[in-house]
């Protein structure tokens, strides 16, 4: 017999939303994680309260800010946006059109399933200088080159999500909402599920160690590629899954933490249009510069950050910064984490059957969540990744009654 009644793997956002909705349903669960944290692309620095992984909170109306037990959201202080051209910052609107204008008429007015790079040509036909800028805006937003990644995708989960206006923070750090879902429920930390075999009204997941769980269902949260690359072993996979997991890749990501001697002298992001930055934001009175870089731009910085080249583009981005010699970096890899894979996974061109296949239900025993299974309903952000596992648990509930 069973001991018990549902086991989650992956305690992510998704993952912990699920078990917390099914313990609190009366149902025995327990969350199996291959990392020894929770939260998963969620990764607040312990020492500075700084983000590492996911950013912000996204809009007043972000059903984050009404989760129960969390402290109230702390709007952010308005940063002055700028772009790094010339080796120098500017005002953002000195690229013409500016990228963010652009993104707003995808979003107000394309229909058809071609790649963002396809619309941006049409785009800027007549402003050819804008395309390359405009271009690095979306690979730095959806974490996807625009030759991958879906026009319609991108303006259908834009259209979709009703989170509203303002960027926000969580006091304590990001780390609080994993930290709030997780409390109560068994957890298994640093030992990753490696197989996971089925029948109808029965699961056994196998851990890296050996340990075995049984249970009556299973929720699966990991990124779609641990289980198309075969960490992750589930027996019976339709076809139509396995090809869904082989799409639903996320974009590269790399972030750094850099810690200077001196306070920044005014909050700032700066946008590098040039693919080797992605974003790079200071807060007046702190020490701390944070790049957050993906697609190409991951991959160039993960290539010379211990180097001088970084600094000293750094310097041009945020020049209080220069002759400066840093106190400390942290890095986190995301395109080198093992369990994440990138950043998040974005709406690809013709691949937009992807995550509702991903999504699906196996036998009424095995359930899926993650930002993965989103697709159109929102952007892949942590309150869609926590409504996956929400909608998961409701799955799983009505299932097994």
């Amino acid at each position: 017999m069973a001991e018990l009644d549902v086991v989650v793997i992956g305690a992510g956002v998704s993952g912990l939303a699920a078990a917390a909705k099914l313990a609190g349903a009366g149902l025995a669960v327990e969350v199996l994680e291959a990392r020894t944290r929770i939260g998963g692309r969620i990764h607040t620095d312990e020492d500075s309260g700084l983000e590492l992984g996911a950013q912000v909170v996204h809009g007043d109306r972000n059903p984050i800010g009404a989760r129960p037990g969390l402290p109230a959201l702390v709007p952010l202080p308005r940063y002055t946006a700028r772009v790094l051209m010339n080796g120098a910052p500017h005002p953002l609107s000195a690229l013409r059109p500016p990228p963010p204008l652009l993104e707003e008429r995808l979003v107000a007015g394309t229909s058809g399933d071609v790649s963002v790079a396809q619309w941006l040509k049409e785009q800027t036909a007549r402003f050819p200088a804008a395309l390359e800028p405009a271009a690095e805006w979306f690979r730095q937003n959806w974490a996807a080159d625009p030759e991958a990644l879906s026009a319609l995708g991108v303006a259908a989960a834009r259209r979709a999500d009703a989170v509203g206006q303002g960027q926000f923070a969580l006091p304590g750090g990001f780390r609080t909402l994993p930290e709030r879902l997780a409390d109560g429920l068994r957890v298994r930390l640093g030992d990753p599920v490696v197989r996971l075999t089925w029948s109808p009204g029965r699961v056994r997941a196998v851990t890296a160690a050996g340990h075995v769980v049984v249970a009556v269902a299973a929720v699966v949260t990991v990124s779609p590629p641990i289980v198309a690359d075969g960490r992750l072993a589930i027996d019976d996979l339709p076809v139509r899954k396995q090809a869904a997991a082989q799409e639903l890749r996320p974009g590269d990501a790399w972030c750094a933490l850099v810690t200077y001697p001196e306070p920044a002298p005014e909050s700032v992001v700066v946008f590098d249009p040039e693919g080797r930055l992605g974003f790079v934001t200071a807060t007046a009175g702190r020490p701390e510069v944070v790049i957050m870089a993906k697609a190409g731009a991951a991959a160039r910085a993960r290539a010379v950050w211990r180097d001088g080249p970084l600094l000293s583009r750094l310097a041009e981005a945020v020049p209080w910064t220069k002759g400066r010699v840093p106190v400390v970096v942290k890095v986190a890899d995301w395109g080198a984490d093992p369990w994440a894979g990138g950043a998040y996974t974005y709406p690809g061109a013709g691949a937009l059957w992807a995550p509702a296949a991903w999504a699906e239900p196996m036998g009424g025993t095995v359930f899926f969540a993650g930002e993965a299974t989103t697709g159109l309903a929102g952007p892949p952000m942590a309150h869609m990744a926590m409504a996956s596992g929400e909608r998961a648990a409701t799955e799983v509930i009505g299932a097994l009654r």
